[in-house]
């Protein structure tokens, strides 16, 4: 049984924990409205691509083309499993879970922006592994943060067919789930009927599709980002009450142990004082 030496250390500490989430939830509260107006933003980069993804050809879904799987996390930790949905989404679709066909080629390479989802995915799929990237979007992320990315990626030697974007997708304020995103590559494009219609060089196409792909990846770091704050928020929501309630518990074991010894010293001067 514990003494009252280690009770009082141990609530002090709890106490100290405590303050640390509350703060932590209160900031990520003030960053929240933040995130959500830059994922609105940043809508908006999806929905002039969705316009364009209507004019590209249909393709047909097949396992066996090799598509770049890009897997949008962050750096930071403490908001839940906000990181390992990607991953075990992006380990389903590649089919190492068991059990599950894979809707993507498990030779596909992958590439993941954020230490978090890296060190997940490196464990079970580090073969595919080629292309990492972090300190993107450590405040709210910016079109130039998705360029970059972008640029990246068109300059690197990995071969693939086309591109899969895998990010948080925004449910609410308390809920998000793991979705992808098919993105048209730059042969896409041009053996699309609406591009073929017109007269473009070679250098247009390529232009489009690179921007194309960082129209895309813009907004799913967007969203990521406020999937990211609001799981935040959460957890130290959860972890505030979850600290308070062990601080009640241990205030009342050490209560009792201060008056059962409280109670023994008393015993012990009357049974002396008894005794003389």
């Amino acid at each position: 049984m514990a003494t009252l030496r280690e009770l009082e250390l141990r609530l002090k500490s709890v106490k100290n924990i405590e303050k640390i989430t509350k703060s932590m939830k209160m900031i990520a509260s003030t960053k929240l409205a933040k995130a959500q107006r830059a994922m609105q933003s940043g809508k908006e980069y999806g929905l002039a691509n969705s316009e364009i993804f209507q004019h590209t050809i249909a393709e047909e879904k097949d396992a066996s083309k090799k598509k770049l799987v890009i897997v949008v996390s962050s750096d930071k930790g403490l908001c839940g499993g906000i990181h390992s949905s990607v991953s075990k989404f992006t380990r389903r679709a590649l089919g190492q879970t068991g059990g599950e066909e894979p809707t993507i080629d498990p030779e596909s390479p992958i590439a993941v922006i954020g230490d978090k989802s890296k060190a997940q995915i490196q464990r079970v799929l580090s073969k595919n592994l080629t292309l990492t990237f972090n300190q993107i979007g450590r405040d709210v992320p910016t079109f130039a943060d998705a360029a970059s990315v972008a640029d990246l990626i068109q300059k690197s030697d990995v071969k693939y067919d086309s591109i899969v974007l895998v990010h948080n997708k925004f449910v609410s304020a308390i809920s998000y789930e793991p979705t992808s995103v098919e993105v048209p590559n730059e042969a896409q494009l041009k053996e699309s009927a609406g591009f073929r219609s017109y007269e473009m060089e070679d250098d247009v196409t390529k232009d489009l599709a690179e921007f194309v792909l960082a129209n895309a990846i813009y907004s799913a770091l967007a969203e990521a980002h406020a999937c990211e704050i609001s799981a935040r928020r959460n957890a130290m929501d959860n972890a505030s009450k979850n600290a308070g309630d062990m601080i009640g518990a241990l205030t009342m074991q050490y209560n009792r142990g201060r008056q059962a010894a409280i109670t023994n010293e008393l015993v012990d001067i009357i049974t002396g004082a008894s005794a003389l």
